[in-house]
């Protein structure tokens, strides 16, 4: 996802409209500093965050914090609660299932595409991207490669110039990275190799094969998920017995 972070100063005249500045930072860019917040893991599932703390750490006013949060929790990223603040959402497995298996729908279908419409510069950014993931792993970097592998997918959306498409993966690719942080028991990004091998299928124009690719890719992160596994029901009272049971330890 490029453009993530601090942008240099605009043109004070351009979109004057939507891109005003109330102190240090637009809503767009607190929404897209917290997305890579979430894909780099420093702002982990299940965390509360208010209005005031994240109006402090950008230098902007509360309106603009309120903003972002709305858009966020629109998408299901973060959760209100009245008085409280929000809590970064902590997908359980049902809502991963349901998810990822959108994307099982839309992605395959999106590679195809891409394989068809290539540009050299498409080429050259996704190289370059899988060059990115590989130095990362080297280093053992693990936060880099967890947000370089949330954002291959969405430099494939925004290499079809759908903006419908791109919002779609954007709200799946942060729900999906949350779900992994709070359900994956090892993978540390996307499994190696696996997006490489979208990305030669898309550079020989061979969209079925890039299809297949990804279908592959996307049904091994939701094995890794162990999305099968039951769900245990929320049971007060046999956590009330398992308290008193542990303090009188």
């Amino acid at each position: 996802m490029e453009g993530t972070g601090r942008k240099a100063a605009a043109d004070p005249g351009k979109d004057a409209g939507s891109l005003k500045r109330i102190h240090g930072y637009t809503e767009m860019e607190v929404t897209r500093k917290l997305i890579l917040a979430i894909f780099e893991q420093r702002l982990p599932p299940g965390l509360r965050i208010t209005e005031a703390q994240l109006s402090e750490a950008f230098d902007v006013s509360r309106t603009v914090v309120r903003q972002s949060i709305a858009k966020l929790s629109e998408i299901g990223v973060f959760k209100k609660t009245p008085n409280q603040g929000c809590t970064i959402a902590s997908p359980n497995r049902d809502e991963a299932r349901k998810m990822l298996h959108v994307r099982e729908m839309v992605e395959p279908a999106m590679v195809r595409g891409i394989a068809e419409t290539r540009t050299p510069e498409h080429l050259a950014a996704l190289h370059e991207h899988i060059a990115m993931e590989g130095e990362a792993r080297l280093r053992q970097d693990r936060s880099t490669l967890v947000r370089l592998s949330g954002e291959f997918h969405l430099k494939l959306a925004e290499m079809t110039g759908n903006p419908y498409l791109i919002r779609l993966m954007t709200e799946l690719q942060v729900l999906t990275c949350l779900a992994i942080l709070v359900h994956a028991e090892a993978e540390t990004g996307c499994p190696r190799d696996e997006h490489s091998a979208i990305v030669a299928a898309i550079e020989r124009g061979d969209g079925e094969a890039a299809s297949h690719e990804m279908a592959h890719h996307l049904k091994h992160i939701t094995a890794d998920l162990k999305l099968d596994r039951a769900e245990p029901e929320p049971n007060l009272e046999n956590a009330m017995l398992w308290l008193r049971g542990a303090a009188g330890a």
